[in-house]
């Protein structure tokens, strides 16, 4: 495992936008967990003395709000901030639960193949022929507007793509000598899928995983701004450019700072998932 975490590290180390990527998804992180420190105000406060400041380095700007205040005078610095917490939580959790679901129907399906095989991946087209946003839209309407059920909505619209790609690589491996002898040694079903199988498919779906991080957090920022996604007071970046948008002539300021923070977050994680997708691919490596 360490040689294998060397080795991927020198090959990203040859990839400029991955390390790109990487050092502003650290930054990200700690900026996160360090938020209750280094936040200068409480974000649900509301300082109605200053409403709709400009960022202090503008004319206008007052010293104590770096990046200014929104229309109830609440800290922008601050509340963005305590953003990036809910973003790279929503992200990790879109990840892990359709990570955990796509594997596991991958598996059996490349694994049983037939009937199984079959259902599977019909109930995996028809979701992958909607429109991924309007098939979540849809979905938490039926169940209700909020972080959760935004979670669990953009989780559903994502683990198609990792059904399709571990079912893939399950079926390449299923015949391979090594299956053939764990057969003969008497493993199971569960052993052979889980314990022979699945660890020589993790490279693709490593490269999933990254670049879900970006959709996962893309999808609910979108919800958040349609007001189905995280709920006030709550600081979420796509909720901060709802809130915002009727002052995008008057405070563009308002629109601009949680939309860059979207781009740059979801910029960063697809940077490194392309250099993961470049160091992982042998095809690749031979072709660099």
């Amino acid at each position: 495992m360490k040689i294998f975490i060397k080795e991927l590290f020198f090959e990203l180390k040859k990839n400029k936008g991955s390390m790109i990527g990487i050092v502003i998804i650290i930054i990200s992180c700690l900026v996160a967990i360090l938020a209750p420190i280094i936040a200068p105000h409480d974000p649900t406060n509301v300082y109605t003395e200053y409403l709709r400041l400009p960022p202090s380095f503008v004319t206008g700007g007052n010293p104590q709000f770096f990046f200014g205040t929104d229309d109830l005078g609440r800290d922008l610095l601050s509340r963005l901030i305590y953003g990036s917490q809910v973003s790279l939580s929503v992200g990790f959790a879109v990840v892990l639960i359709s990570l955990v679901i796509g594997t596991f129907l991958g598996v059996i399906a490349g694994y049983f193949g037939g009937f199984i095989d079959k259902t599977i991946m019909r109930i995996t087209d028809l979701i992958m022929s909607l429109p991924s946003i309007l098939f979540a839209i849809v979905i938490v309407a039926i169940m209700g507007p909020g972080i959760t059920n935004a979670i669990v909505a953009v989780s559903i619209v994502a683990v198609p793509n990792f059904v399709r790609i571990i079912r893939a690589q399950v079926m390449a491996e299923k015949n391979r000598q090594y299956v053939h002898a764990a057969r003969l040694f008497g493993a199971g079903h569960f052993r052979i899928m889980f314990i022979e199988i699945l660890p020589n498919c993790m490279a693709p779906l490593i490269v999933q995983a990254t670049l879900g991080f970006s959709d996962g957090i893309l999808n609910c920022a979108a919800l958040g701004f349609l007001g189905l996604g995280a709920q006030a007071p709550m600081s979420e970046w796509g909720t901060m450019l709802s809130d915002a948008r009727s002052y995008i002539e008057s405070s563009p300021w308002m629109v601009t700072l949680p939309g860059v923070c979207i781009l740059v977050i979801v910029l960063s994680f697809n940077l490194l998932g392309d250099g993961l997708r470049d160091a992982l691919d042998p095809r690749l490596k031979k072709q660099n």
